[in-house]
Order: structure tokens, then C-alpha cells, then sequence
């Protein structure tokens, strides 16, 4: 017999969703969906949501459902405004409650964090920072996290003061997919070696980056480098760029990195260099940690 949860924490990207179940005790199952945002128009969220959930639902009650992420964007199912920097990561207190049909569904979207100066905003991220942030309280420092778009946020006295995002991750997949590096990069091999090269060429000679790239497709062409090379080379040109544009943040501070253990690796290499010190935590924990803070504080 399936059993019924307390309240339900999802975290809802663009591409992917991600719902655990919940008991008082902890949790007691997890489902994951391949509809995210951009996958569904607006009347589109609740359905799925049942889907996935439906039989960790009682017959008659409410059970409450603490959601992050693009779910609370404008394409989203609601839009849960912005909280400006400097601030403390939003909590359930800033949360929006969309409307459903179900009625036993009570959702709470959490609301991302938007920066006036330099333009920037989040929407998913503030909630693993407040996950961190609910068991290190008195962490003053940086915390990188790593993606797609990679954000840096310096951290003090429990707020966000400021944060700027680097499209790393995406430039990445757009070069080595539909650019004329995709012949030289494709497959999946790595040279540990090649990348801390680049990265220091890239910290070092940042106005060389785009010939560099394409020393790349002519080294593959001339020299047949193999593609793990040049891969792991274009990852470390990269990764080398956002070194040095970050270094305001990392430069003298304390650095934690939240994300994936293979991308976390990436960073801790290009970092070690500069004498940065670094340790690590795993994002899809913390996320969850931010999201059961979010309930507890709605139970208060």
C-alpha cells in the first residue's frame, strides 16, 4: 500500500521536475518528470503534478506542496515575483499560491532573487542557498553553484548581498554541438591536463579566447588531436574566462561549490591554482534541504 505524504517539496527547472514525498520523518519516495517549464502551457502544471503524486494523496485533506524553480516564472505556472538584493534567501512568507482544482493540493511557489545592478536575477538556486544556509548560519563567504548558468553569490550575516551569473555551461553546449568544433569535441573522453592548461591560457590571455577556439578545430584537422583533448581544452578555455570575470567574489573569501560531484571536480581543478579555498557540497540534497526549511517555516 502506497503511503501518503505529510507535504510534498518539488523542484520544478525548465526541462525537469523533481518531487520527493515527504513524511514526518523524512522522505519516503521520489518521482521525476521530463516536463518541465518549457514542456507545459500554464493549465498544463497541475495535471502533471497529479500525475506524478496522485497516489501519495489521501482521499479527502489537504497536503501541502512547497515548490522552487522556473514553476515560478512568468511562463511558469504563476509567477512568484522577484526578491531584490540585498536579501535573505525568500521563504515561504514571499511564497504565491496558484490556484487548483484538486483540493487537496495547498502549493506554495517560491519566489526567485533579482539583482538591480549589474542586471540579474535566479529562480531555483535561492533555495539551495537557503538549504545551505539552514545548517551553516554563519557562513560569510562564497557560494558557487555550478550549471548551465552558473551563479556566484556572496554571502554575509545570513543574506544574499550580491550575485552574478556566468552562461558557461551554455556556451559550452551551443559550441560543442552547433558550432564547427562539434567534429573536433564529440564524444565524451576527457585530458585532465589539457583542461588546466587552458584554463590558465584563458586567465592569462583572455583577449586570445576565440582564436584559440579555432586552434582547436585546426589542431584536430592538421595534428589529429584527439577529441578528448580538444573537448576538455574547450572546457578549460571556458572554464578559464569565468575564473578570472568571478574573481571579485573568490579572491580572498571562503568558497563553497553546490552542485553535481563531476561538475563541482571542474571547478575545484581551475580554482586550485590560485591558491582559493574550496570545499564542496552535493546540489540535489541542499535543494531539498531549502525546500523542507521553507515548510517547517510554513508550520510555524
Amino acid at each position: 500500500m502506497t503511503e501518503i505524504a505529510d507535504w510534498i517539496a518539488v523542484d520544478w527547472g525548465t526541462s525537469n521536475l523533481r518531487a520527493w514525498l515527504m513524511s514526518k520523518d523524512g522522505v519516503i519516495g521520489m518521482v521525476t518528470s521530463d516536463k518541465g517549464m518549457g514542456a507545459l502551457e500554464r493549465d498544463g502544471f497541475e495535471p502533471e503534478l497529479l500525475r506524478l503524486v496522485g497516489d501519495y494523496l489521501p482521499e479527502s485533506g489537504t497536503v501541502p506542496v512547497i515548490a522552487c524553480g522556473m514553476v515560478g516564472a512568468r511562463q511558469g505556472w504563476h509567477e512568484a515575483p522577484y526578491v531584490t538584493t540585498p536579501c535573505a534567501a525568500p521563504g515561504v512568507g514571499q511564497a504565491v499560491t496558484p490556484e487548483v482544482r484538486d483540493p487537496r493540493l495547498k502549493v506554495r511557489i517560491l519566489p526567485g532573487v533579482s539583482q538591480a545592478s549589474p542586471a540579474d536575477v535566479m529562480r531555483g538556486e535561492e533555495t539551495q542557498i537557503a538549504g545551505f544556509l539552514a545548517a551553516h548560519p554563519e557562513f560569510d563567504g562564497v557560494l558557487c553553484l555550478p550549471g548551465t548558468h552558473t551563479k556566484w553569490v556572496h554571502i554575509s550575516a545570513r543574506e544574499i548581498v550580491s550575485f552574478r551569473t556566468f552562461m558557461t555551461g551554455e556556451i559550452f553546449a551551443l559550441l560543442s554541438g552547433q558550432s564547427v568544433l562539434r567534429h573536433s569535441v564529440a564524444g565524451d573522453g576527457w585530458d585532465q591536463a589539457a583542461f588546466d592548461e587552458a584554463v590558465t591560457d584563458a586567465m592569462s590571455a583572455p583577449q586570445k579566447f576565440t582564436a584559440r577556439l579555432f586552434s582547436l578545430r585546426a589542431g584536430s584537422l592538421l595534428d589529429g588531436t584527439e577529441a578528448a583533448t580538444s573537448r576538455a581544452r574547450l572546457s578549460g578555455l571556458l572554464m578559464g574566462l569565468e575564473i578570472a570575470g568571478a574573481k571579485e567574489y573568490w579572491l580572498g573569501r571562503e568558497i563553497v561549490l553546490i552542485g553535481a560531484p563531476k561538475l563541482n571536480a571542474l571547478y575545484k581543478a581551475a580554482l586550485a591554482p590560485q591558491g582559493a579555498s574550496v570545499s564542496e557540497t552535493d546540489g540535489a540534497e541542499i535543494v531539498l534541504a531549502g525546500l523542507r526549511a521553507a515548510y517547517e517555516e510554513s508550520m510555524t
